[in-house]
């Protein structure tokens, strides 16, 4: 019995121990999940740009990138579609990080790039034990398609 009273509160204690630890993983996965989701759309909306360039971008065998059209492919890769009108589909994503060019051999090019920032904010703090680590990265997504 005085094994029992000795216990007491021991799973309390063991509990404060490592909540702070599985609050922080569970913050890394999410935060990494987040990161993810945002590439998969940064680059699937990049693809779609690239798409629409290439389709709309040759004229008598060669290509020829007008105003319009690139700025339907930014339009395209930003807001998700070519008349430029609703939200971004990331946030704080704009035309200006858009680039659009021929590369030659028949070939048109899309780069983003896009600055991540995480839900945490930009750093995370070390406590004390040095300087800061920092979280915010910039995405880098680019599609280069034959133009049909």
């Amino acid at each position: 019995m005085r094994y029992r009273e000795g216990q007491a509160g021991l799973a309390m204690v063991e509990f404060a121990i490592v909540l702070p630890l599985m609050m922080l993983l569970i913050l890394g996965v999410t935060e990494l999940g987040r990161a993810f989701m945002q590439y998969n759309t940064l680059t699937k909306a990049v693809r779609d740009g690239a798409r629409h360039l290439a389709a709309y971008s040759l004229y008598a065998g060669a290509v020829r990138i007008d105003a319009q059209r690139a700025a339907e492919a930014r339009n395209l890769v930003v807001y998700g579609n070519s008349a430029g009108n609703g939200s971004p589909v990331l946030q704080n994503l704009s035309p200006a990080q858009v680039t659009v060019s021929d590369v030659g051999g028949g070939q048109v090019r899309i780069d983003v790039s896009y600055p991540y920032q995480p839900l945490t904010g930009p750093t995370l703090p070390n406590f004390g034990l040095g300087s800061s680590t920092p979280l915010a990265f910039t995405m880098q997504a680019s599609v280069t398609m034959r133009a049909l």
